[in-house]
């Protein structure tokens, strides 16, 4: 059963918030009644973000790859004194192309923003997630948190990487009143996915959700607390399956579409 947020029960602490889903998940649980903490670079968009909202929220520029960064996050968040209720990791970086044709710098940028920026700030934020009575931290992670894509290396590596995180967090904190989620979306229509991000799916017939379905779906999830993990849509919740079963059945059929996947990734879009 799903039990209604409640505005003076709940505050949670929203990273990537100006983002295409950013915005979205924002929107969907403030009109839900909770108090946000809108996380992002940009002061004035995330100024505008709340004013949007209706102005009762609160926002915390600053660059969390950086430590002063997730510091300040840390900072403002240790005001409330009854702790936060959640942290939802939402802040992501994504590169479309074969490994060969990255720099140091693309790499890293991933690694650190997907993976390494999660971690920390989980870190950082327990004891603020523990003051409260029951705290979640929700992980968004992606199709590619299980199945592994060709020009998304990197990307899957980070993805499977903080599914690895939050299942161990589950079970490292299963003695406390912390609980640690992952929500995967499949593909969606965000500017995170570039136009040949956009063209290969169409050519390879792979659907991509709007932001207001995957907020929706992510409301429900939060409600749901006895769910440790979802991914959306189908196929991609089966391949996920198959590909834990025996990887090479994806292999093979992933081999048979490489030859697009390349003409996309090398900028040629058709």
């Amino acid at each position: 059963m799903n039990t209604p947020l409640n505005s003076q029960a709940v505050t949670i602490v929203l990273t990537g918030a100006t983002g295409g889903l950013g915005s979205a998940l924002a929107k969907a649980l403030s009109a839900q009644g909770v108090l946000l903490v809108l996380c992002g670079r940009n002061h004035i968009q995330l100024e505008q973000l709340n004013h949007a909202l209706g102005g009762q929220h609160h926002c915390i520029a600053g660059d969390l790859t950086t430590s002063s960064g997730r510091q300040a996050v840390v900072a403002y968040c240790q005001q409330f004194s009854r702790g936060i209720d959640a942290l939802i990791n939402n802040a992501a970086s994504n590169h479309f192309g074969p490994l060969k044709q990255m720099n140091e710098t693309n790499i890293q940028k991933m690694l650190i923003t997907n993976l390494m920026v999660p971690i920390e700030l989980t870190r950082l934020l327990l004891p603020v997630l523990g003051k409260a009575d029951k705290a979640q931290i929700i992980n968004i992670g992606s199709a590619f948190s299980r199945l592994g894509f060709p020009g998304f290396s990197v990307y899957s590596a980070c993805k499977f990487g903080l599914r690895g995180f939050t299942e161990a967090m589950r079970r490292e904190l299963v003695d406390t009143t912390i609980t640690v989620r992952l929500f995967a979306p499949r593909t969606i229509s965000t500017a995170m996915n570039d136009d040949n991000v956009t063209a290969m799916n169409k050519a390879l017939g792979n659907q991509s959700d709007s932001v207001e379905s995957v907020a929706n779906q992510f409301i429900e999830f939060f409600q749901q607390t006895h769910l440790s993990e979802q991914f959306l849509g189908w196929p991609e919740r089966f391949f996920g399956c198959l590909n834990s079963i025996n990887s090479r059945w994806i292999d093979q059929g992933l081999a048979k579409k490489l030859p697009v996947i390349q003409r996309y990734w090398t900028g040629a879009t058709k």
